[in-house]
């Protein structure tokens, strides 16, 4: 319940307070006054339990070797961690899954004309980091779910490697059909640009990491500074998680040792061309060597050379294979019964794996975890007991495709929908800002929590800074008048890239993404130079901000775990999808403006035909004009979403029940998440959430309002409608379901 603004003026205020006693701050949102009191008492204790002396050790121990899925140091860590939280009274459990989990068998990439030029393809150790130099226990640079390829061709630059860069290439006459494309990291999602480049015909990818991006264009590389050194090599998954997360082999159920799988020939996420990533080392020869015309302005990166277009005249060859083995995962999964209220679960998560040893990713937000658990089994020691269930987990498997977290979450998809209140996730950690992401039905209560957490740099809660962060980068005064003014932070929608993805967008779980970051260099992203000696020199170097972190989502978890209504409210969720709404509509008209444009320079002769040798001159499509589509069902929805919304405020303000009452409202609430899911988007059923998903052609970026928002981008208007009516539908449901939820209340 928010506080009752004040009609006196500063000085009448300041006079009664010299003869009024001091109130006691205003109530936690779901708690009453006197819950609330405990509550915020049992917070201070728990919040003076996180230690960075006890962060850095975990992560020197969890940090000391490679620790990728199937390696000897990842099964050793799950044991290791279970034991610590045995250790403190907990009840830990390992659960296990067998994945698909390819490695590189042969890897070479190599120019052959005009010059002769061998990549290296290695990433040597630093001077002073003991860790960089295990080679034999490190994973080999490469792309996971590549596919076996050996392949031969002119090589075209194609700057990031998204459509719109291709949509310039088609514009300057240049077509990669043929050709092996070489793209910077950067613009998108890795997993991306293998995809658009086998749907405009090219027959291999390489990616690359340019130093305007991570490199020395940003500041001095490690080990002098914390950017990418030139023989830096970004690992990572490519497989086509747009379609769905997980094992390859086992779309939408648990890889138990008898689940059904697919055969290797029929996993659709597995990339169409071989894709392989280097260094900017490694590229610089390649890029070097490629002709034709120069490259527009915005595509140039940092290297000493002059970035041209091509095909040809470098030629190169890249042969790959892989070992397609199966490997466990070890989940740790802890569980902290609840009590009046055990079958409703939060639940908490990070992942372990790391591609090399993985400080920074996931390390320093798996330790945070680790203080947290060991924070409330301080409190369990001296009598405190949650009123909800409370599980930690800590994945295995984030890094090739968020295998762990996805296969736990089919294997119980049913008992999680049924139980599941939130899901808090993290995923590395960092020295800066709180970033918060998620449901908007959690925005308040995140936005809550953030004021009663302390910045360790500054002394101000970290609610206060991270909006003197966005104040300051404000763009307009009326922006900055909005942020100034506003009582909650807008918080960013999830798309996709870490193990929140099944909650959210299969599930329907109501799910909240935090950490912190924003300051600092960091260009050793999945490298053997993400370790503790780097962390330790570049990143949260004495750890307040891990200890920040663990006192902001322990917070959190206090709280869902113990409020008597779940802190759920959904004004925020309704402004921001009809902010969405908006947007839709706008790209609809931006979309009919742009193919009328288009089609008056095709007519006065303004693009070129795309140029491939092989074929006939193909003259540039004319694009399809959009019609005008029906958005009064959207609209219709949205008024009732928002009245619904207004009514819940009204009668959670005047809750007074009794336990009862509170607990049918609960068991309302925790499924109006599941109410804005569907059958499935277009072409990919596995997810299902209407509002946010992880966007077809940008991967972790995130689509909101899906269905709809694709469907334009695509030109499939007939589409386009059907989404509009089926998030209709869902917005009313969801309505209607809040309406229940209040109807409780009173």
């Amino acid at each position: 319940m928010r506080p009752v603004p004040s009609a006196f003026s500063g000085l009448a205020l300041g006079a009664v307070l010299l003869v009024t006693p001091l109130q006691d701050p205003a109530p936690i949102r779901g708690f009453s006054p006197e819950s609330s009191r405990t509550e915020r008492a049992l917070e201070q204790r728990f919040r003076a339990i996180p230690s960075p002396d006890s962060l850095r050790s975990y992560m020197k121990r969890l940090a000391a070797r490679p620790n990728q899925v199937g390696s000897p140091y990842n099964k050793e860590g799950a044991e290791w961690l279970a034991d610590l939280f045995r250790s403190w009274g907990l009840d830990a459990k390992i659960e296990t899954f067998d994945v698909l989990f390819p490695t590189p068998r042969e890897r070479r990439l190599e120019l052959v004309a005009p010059t002769k030029f061998v990549a290296r393809l290695q990433e040597p150790a630093v001077p002073g980091d003991p860790t960089s130099s295990q080679q034999a226990e490190q994973l080999p640079t490469y792309n996971a779910y590549s596919i076996d390829g050996d392949v031969t061709g002119p090589l075209v630059f194609v700057n990031y490697g998204i459509p719109a860069d291709y949509e310039r290439l088609e514009r300057m006459g240049v077509s990669v059909k043929g050709a092996i494309v070489i793209a910077k990291y950067g613009g998108s999602w890795r997993g991306i640009k293998p995809k658009v480049a086998a749907e405009h015909g090219a027959i291999g990818t390489i990616i690359y990491s340019d130093p305007a991006d991570d490199g020395y264009a940003q500041g001095d590389v490690y080990p002098v500074g914390p950017y990418r050194p030139k023989d830096g090599v970004q690992r990572g998954s490519v497989a086509d998680m747009p379609l769905y997360p997980g094992d390859p082999l086992t779309p939408g159920v648990g890889a138990t040792p008898d689940a059904k799988r697919l055969p290797l020939s029929e996993a659709r996420t597995l990339t169409k061309i071989p894709v392989l990533p280097i260094s900017y080392g490694d590229a610089q020869p390649l890029l070097a060597a490629i002709g034709g015309r120069v490259v527009p302005p915005e595509w140039r990166g940092a290297l000493p050379i002059t970035y041209k277009v091509g095909p040809g005249p470098a030629t190169v060859h890249l042969k790959l294979a892989f070992n397609w083995d199966r490997k466990p995962l070890y989940d740790v999964i802890v569980r902290i019964p609840g009590t009046t209220a055990a079958d409703e679960w939060v639940i908490r998560g990070n992942h372990r794996d790391g591609w090399v040893n993985g400080a920074a990713d996931p390390i320093s937000g798996l330790v945070a975890l680790a203080e947290e658990a060991r924070g409330l089994a301080e409190l369990l020691r001296s009598g405190w007991k949650p009123k909800r269930t409370i599980i930690y987990a800590a994945w295995d498997g984030e890094e090739p495709g968020l295998l762990g977290s996805t296969e736990w979450a089919e294997a119980h998809a049913d008992e999680l929908q049924r139980h599941t209140v939130a899901y808090i996730n993290t995923d590395g950690n960092g020295r800066g800002y709180l970033g918060m992401e998620g449901s908007h039905s959690l925005q308040q209560f995140v936005n809550e929590v953030a004021k009663d957490i302390t910045d360790p740099e500054t002394g101000l809660s970290v609610w206060k800074r991270r909006q003197l962060g966005t104040v300051s980068q404000a763009r307009t005064a009326q922006e900055r008048t909005a942020l100034r003014s506003g009582a909650d932070l807008k918080i960013g929608a999830l798309g996709g890239g870490s193990d929140f993805t099944a909650f959210l967008q299969h599930l329907g779980v109501a799910t909240l993404n935090l950490g912190y970051g924003g300051e600092g260099g960091d260009g050793i992203y999945h490298s053997i130079y993400d370790d503790f000696s780097h962390y330790t020199r570049f990143s949260d170097t004495s750890f307040v901000y891990g200890r920040a972190l663990a006192q902001t989502v322990g917070t959190a978890v206090l709280r869902l775990a113990g409020a008597d209504v779940l802190p759920f409210q959904f004004v925020g969720l309704s402004e921001t999808v009809e902010t969405y709404a908006s947007e839709v509509k706008a790209l609809l008209n931006t979309r009919r403006d742009d193919a009328i444009e288009r089609n008056r320079q095709l007519d006065d002769g303004l693009f070129s035909a795309v140029n491939d040798p092989r074929e006939p001159l193909q003259p540039p499509a004319r694009a399809d004009v959009a019609p005008a589509l029906n958005f009064a069902p959207l609209d219709n929805a949205l008024t009732a979403l928002r009245q619904s919304a207004e009514g819940f405020e009204s009668a959670y303000a005047r809750a007074g029940g009794s336990p009862a009452d509170a607990a049918r409202a609960n068991a309302i609430l925790r499924g109006v998440e599941q109410t804005l899911l569907s059958d499935g988007l277009p072409r990919r059923p596995w997810y299902r959430h209407l509002i946010y998903a992880s966007g077809f052609y940008t991967g972790y970026g995130t689509k909101t309002l899906p269905g709809i928002r694709e469907a334009i981008e695509q030109g499939a208007w007939r589409e386009a409608e059907q989404q509009v009516a089926i998030v209709a539908e869902s917005l009313t449901n969801a309505a209607k379901r809040i309406d229940e939820a209040a109807a409780a209340l009173k």
